[in-house]
């Protein structure tokens, strides 16, 4: 039997020692080729098989013919390794593992039809762990909750849902938004060959990785090192979406807001952020958005901070100006919608060196700045202009910048104090 640290690598050390105290529910682990991920999984399910009789396993790919040679001869890999094969009978038709001497269960099931899930039956104990390979192949959540549903219910016991995929280039991807969500009970792991032991690799995985590094760094980023390179159409790759920290708040200057008045199925949208120009970094990390809300109600949403601050709101809708200045007290007047300005807005925040935006306070502004991209006409070819749909926290964000965007640094007329107005009041 060989030594565990002979067998997982440096990187994935503390993440061991937080499986072996079950302090996860969900636990998501990206990274690019040789980066050890679904060997880690398959060596911490099998050590908690052996460590909780009662317990079985779950394993899931897209497919049922991508098993075989993949996590299924993974698991026994895993066995050999940690010198416990003698107590587990692999066999192929069904695919599944079954310890002799406890029953315990390793089943392998392909899910590209959830609902065949709900048909396997586990005899003796729970399912304690549900690994699904590979999960970016699946559609989305949708795809997967189905079976997590079917599995992880009738106990009181600690179920692990595991995921393991190699980032898709496309910070869109379903699964690249996904891991960026806060949850409680979530941890997400990133690695890459580089922390592996050059020996478990091998010369020719290494000279590889090297060639495609000098020959093509971008695709080198993608596949060795699990980086999100994005698709070319992608507008902003300037995006870090985390949660922001009150540490961080705590920091912050002047304050920016903006409001993109809704039309009808259209969502209302109102961004707060702060604005470093000295590290050129935008900070989005309040919001208030929704379909049907009327003045009325956003005044309502809004803390007595939010109304001090002074707003900027799309110019074209001034009665629901005057009404929320005059009648709910809000400090907003109107920013210019010039010719071009959407075009220099947007450049203008495609240059800065990061947008950070928290996902669990504004899951719109996320979505909408991490989906807005440039589309194609039926030949093929990219649209040069912006899209104007599913924009509305970003047409928010302009006009909340509006007195720093409109700023021309080479005509000097046009030289403002672009300190937030309300606190210059």
């Amino acid at each position: 039997m060989a030594r565990l640290t002979e067998l997982i690598a440096p990187s994935f050390y503390d993440l061991h020692n937080s499986f072996r105290e079950d302090e996860y529910e969900e636990i998501w682990c990206k990274g690019g080729r040789g980066s050890t991920k679904s060997s880690f999984f398959s060596l911490e399910i099998m050590l908690g098989l052996s460590k909780d009789k009662e317990a079985n396993a779950v394993v899931c790919r897209r497919y049922d013919n991508e098993m075989r040679d993949t996590v299924f001869s993974q698991l026994q890999w895993a066995a050999i390794e940690l010198g416990i094969d003698g107590f587990w009978k692999f066999m192929v038709s069904p695919m599944h593992a079954l310890n002799l001497q406890t029953g315990q269960k390793i089943i392998f099931k392909g899910a590209d039809q959830p609902k065949k899930t709900k048909s396997v039956k586990i005899a003796r104990g729970y399912v304690k762990y549900l690994w699904f390979e590979e999960i970016d192949q699946y559609g989305g959540m949708d795809d997967t909750r189905s079976v997590i549903q079917s599995f992880f219910r009738g106990t009181d016991k600690k179920q692990i849902f595991l995921a393991s995929f190699n980032p898709p280039k496309s910070l869109r991807s379903w699964v690249n938004q996904e891991v960026r969500i806060p949850k409680k009970g979530r941890f997400v792991h990133t690695s890459d060959y580089r922390t592996v032991d050059p020996k478990w690799l091998g010369d020719r995985f290494l000279s590889d990785a090297e060639h495609l590094r000098t020959t093509n760094e971008t695709a080198y980023r993608h596949e060795y090192l699990g980086e999100e390179v994005g698709t070319g159409l992608e507008v902003f790759n300037n995006l870090d979406v985390r949660v922001i920290t009150e540490d961080e708040k705590a920091t912050f200057g002047d304050l920016y807001q903006g409001l993109d008045f809704g039309y009808a199925a259209d969502p209302l949208a109102f961004e707060r952020m702060y604005y470093d120009p000295k590290k050129r970094r935008l900070y989005i990390f309040e919001e208030i958005y929704g379909s049907g809300i009327s003045n009325r109600m956003l005044s309502e949403k809004m803390t007595i901070d939010q109304k001090r601050i002074l707003t900027f709101a799309d110019k074209a809708e001034p009665k629901s100006i005057d009404e929320l200045r005059i009648d709910f007290n809000l400090s907003i007047m109107g920013a210019e919608k010039e010719p071009g300005s959407v075009e220099h807005g947007v450049k203008w925040l495609q240059d800065l060196e990061k947008i950070v935006i928290d996902p669990s306070e504004c899951p719109l502004a996320s979505n909408e700045f991490t989906n807005y991209s440039l589309e194609m006409n039926r030949e093929g070819v990219v649209i040069s202009r912006y899209p104007d749909k599913n924009n509305h926290s970003i047409d928010a964000v302009r006009y909340g910048l509006y007195n720093i965007i409109k700023a021309r640094p080479k005509k000097k007329s046009f030289d403002l104090d672009v300190q937030p107005i309300a606190n210059r009041w």
